[in-house]
């Protein structure tokens, strides 16, 4: 395992038991209420996964990949689909324990590192939910690869992604700060940054890698839609900041 991948691990912890937004467990009401059909699930900050994207969950294997904290993998439940959580986070993982607790369901929970072959057989899942979280990890081609090869025959991919600018922008939005591609590994600067604010290690991605990556993989990429943060600068322009992807791994091929 690469070290920055640990470090990555430790920041994700502390963020957790500091309160981190995507780290705050769906209450009970909203589990009712996705069990009743009326269930938001985001990849990215502010627009929810268009509901033809998920299609009929019921009995479906899904794959919430570094997608602990409870919140995708309750609501996933809840539509009916048997769920695994794969998350390197302790803390992210412990969520998901205790919401599955509350509410008496039953979940498989795998603490592993997904910038490493993922330790699924071959044409495991139906669906594969991936949240913004690919920032953490440098080379994102063997993810999109190890996806294509867990997923079923007709099997879906839904993933939020970063598009860059928030790396080269200064905190409040205004200013470019910072060259693309955004490496800390290999750029002191970048590194010094990362280590002022506390952010563990994080990189930026091309579409050459995101989408790209993806067809790469073997993947038919289907739609995609674009958003922003909740608040702030770029937000109240109309900037965006994230995107997120529906691909699928075709019947044939």
């Amino acid at each position: 395992m690469n070290e920055y991948i640990q470090e990555n691990k430790e920041t994700i912890d502390r963020w957790c038991r500091d309160g981190w937004e995507w780290s705050v467990p769906v209450s009970h009401e909203e589990f009712v209420q996705a069990k009743q059909g009326d269930c938001q699930l985001f990849l990215t900050p502010t627009k929810p996964i268009p509901r033809q994207w998920l299609g009929e969950l019921t009995g479906k294997t899904v794959l919430a990949l570094a997608s602990g904290g409870g919140q995708q993998g309750p609501l996933l439940t809840a539509l009916g689909a048997q769920v695994t959580v794969l998350d390197f986070s302790d803390e992210q993982l412990m969520r998901e324990r205790i919401v599955a607790q509350r509410e008496g369901y039953e979940i498989q929970l795998v603490q592993a590192d997904m910038s490493q072959p993922l330790p699924f057989a071959d044409s495991s899942f139906d669906l594969i939910v991936h949240p913004v979280s690919n920032v953490y990890v440098r080379d994102v081609l063997p993810i999109w690869r190890e996806c294509f090869r867990v997923l079923k025959r007709g099997g879906s991919l839904l993933s939020g992604l970063d598009n860059g600018i928030n790396f080269i922008l200064d905190d409040e939005g205004e200013r470019v700060i910072c060259s693309l591609p955004f490496d800390p590994l290999t750029n002191p600067e970048h590194r010094r940054m990362c280590q002022a604010d506390g952010s563990g290690f994080q990189f930026s991605h091309g579409l050459e890698e995101q989408i790209g990556g993806q067809l790469k993989a073997g993947f038919t990429f289907l739609d995609l839609y674009e958003d922003s943060d909740r608040t702030g600068n770029l937000h109240d322009r109309n900037i965006p900041q994230y995107f997120a992807t529906f691909s699928r791994k075709e019947t044939r091929g």
